[in-house]
């Protein structure tokens, strides 16, 4: 059985949605079962593009066209921009596992449950998406997730910082409000499944914070300035609120961390 990283790492590339959701389940699956290693020799290859399909096509966000909840296309469009966020968060949670070498047991255990968690959501959305007559890649999508995890693919503590912290946990943000505008629509079973995505990604974002925490403690910092440093160096201008302060602060976030990502918000 090859080991740990270059199991992710084939993840990763792996074009096809589902063979990707299938690799990223049974590679956790493994692990907890005492079937995998990390014995890997080497260091990762530099950061690229990950395994994809040919659709989505991908897109400037302000070229995503917002579409009308009273419709099925409306509702599809939504769903499938959640799937697309479920498929990128995918290789966001591989990535951590392959890249990062030299973290403590338990945060292989997080991100793998993680990764797996993460297809379990794509596959939810997909067939709901063919419940109403699409399939995944039938609409634009855009990268931002995974142009962010480029950008933090030198370091360990920037990446937990920024990428749970920041742009998974805005998921925290939303999610209430997607799910109440879907039973305005009448559209029970799309928000049965949000209920089941909110519940996890508040753990995802607790498994961030942790993360984060433990970094800054294995290097002498204070979690809280440097998280707002990190917030000014690489945010300044892409946040938006409002904030679910709630949320953010039952996974692990500081009432003076949610004090300065408001205080970003242009």
């Amino acid at each position: 059985m090859k080991a740990l990283f270059d199991r992710a790492n084939a993840a990763i590339r792996e074009p096809d949605p589902e063979a990707k959701a299938s690799l990223a389940v049974s590679l956790r699956a493994d692990w907890d079962a005492g079937l995998g290693a990390r014995a890997d020799a080497g260091e990762p290859s530099p950061i690229g593009e990950p395994g994809r399909p040919q659709r989505p096509e991908l897109v400037a966000p302000r070229d995503l066209v917002q579409r009308r909840l009273s419709s099925i296309e409306g509702r599809a469009a939504l769903i499938h921009a959640i799937a697309h966020i479920e498929f990128n968060a995918m290789n966001l949670a591989l990535d951590a596992v392959y890249r990062f070498r030299t973290m403590p047991q338990a945060y292989y255990c997080d991100w793998l449950r993680v990764a797996a968690e993460e297809a379990s959501h794509f596959r939810m959305l997909r067939e709901r998406l063919q419940q109403l007559g699409y399939d995944y890649g039938d609409f634009p999508a855009h990268n931002g997730l995974w142009e962010m995890c480029v950008d933090t693919a030198h370091d360990v503590l920037v990446r937990m910082a920024l990428v749970p912290r920041v742009l998974e946990a805005r998921g925290l943000d939303v999610t209430p409000g997607m799910i109440e505008r879907l039973q305005g629509a009448g559209d029970g079973d799309t928000v049965a499944i949000l209920h089941v995505i909110l519940a996890e990604e508040e753990g995802h974002v607790a498994i961030g914070s942790h993360w984060f925490r433990y970094c800054c403690e294995q290097r002498d910092l204070e979690p809280e300035s440097t998280f707002r440093d990190l917030l000014q160096r690489y945010m300044r201008g892409r946040l938006r609120g409002p904030f679910n302060r709630p949320a953010r602060l039952m996974a692990g976030f500081s009432e003076a961390e949610m004090d300065a990502l408001e205080q970003l918000d242009p």
